[in-house]
């Protein structure tokens, strides 16, 4: 298994979430966005991108040199999901923002409707030239426990490049927060700290670069057999043993 870049939080700031999730999924463009049709995509952000957060993106990360949007290219089961490169296209349009459009994610995930253990053992490796010292701000359509949007972070910050933000079209607002807590770090440790040598071997990462919502998700599991049988068990399943 190829092993993702991931590095601590260091109080990274809120994701920025445009829509309801709900209003999102429930608009009649959404399926055909996810599976690759640019139209419907174009369709899906106009309707959803909101003015307010459009301006809390220019407050917060528009300076003397505007940062680079970067978008995640991600490879659904129905087909390239082409809403993140197009609402990249659109902010770069309102904000004139520059966007790299040259990283990618080489494998294909699925995240989609995945359950926890499945999103977190199946993990987003990215590919492409990282301009060093260039800042970016991630895009993607969606942010569930985070783990795709670090994964992006840690390609950029492996390349020598900065993140200083991130923003999706949808989510729920308890999942915005990705910066771990130091008192949630300690609980987990507390409570699986005995597999974090295991996770590691796996990852090539430890407890301390996960997102808040992975390590909440993880502190809520009554075990640290059950962590490990889930994540093996995808493994098996795959033949990544």
């Amino acid at each position: 298994m190829v092993k993702p870049f991931r590095f601590p939080w260091n109080e990274f700031p809120d994701v920025l979430i445009h829509a309801e999730e709900l209003f999102v999924k429930k608009h009649p463009s959404y399926m055909a966005a996810k599976s690759g049709d640019v139209d419907a995509a174009s369709e899906l952000v106009l309707a959803s991108v909101n003015e307010d957060v459009l301006y809390q993106l220019q407050d917060q990360f528009d300076e003397a040199e505007p940062p680079t949007l970067i978008s995640v290219h991600a490879e659904e089961a129905v087909g390239v999901n082409a809403i993140p490169e197009i609402m990249a296209d659109f902010l770069s349009y309102i904000l004139q923002w520059r966007i790299e459009r040259f990283v990618i994610q080489a494998n294909v995930v699925n995240h989609t409707g995945a359950n926890g253990f499945s999103r977190m053992a199946k993990q987003a490796v990215f590919e492409g030239e990282i301009a060093p010292g260039k800042k970016y701000v991630i895009v993607d359509d969606f942010i569930g426990q985070g783990g795709t949007i670090e994964n992006l972070r840690g390609h950029i910050l492996a390349g020598g490049g900065e993140v200083i933000g991130s923003t999706v079209l949808t989510g729920k607002s308890y999942s915005a927060i990705l910066s771990q807590q130091n008192k949630q770090l300690l609980e987990l440790r507390e409570r699986h700290g005995q597999i974090e040598d295991w996770w590691k071997e796996h990852f090539g990462f430890g407890f301390d670069c996960l997102t808040e919502s992975e390590t909440r998700y993880l502190i809520k599991t009554p075990t640290s057999e059950k962590i490990r049988g889930s994540i093996q068990e995808y493994f098996e399943q795959n033949n990544q043993v």
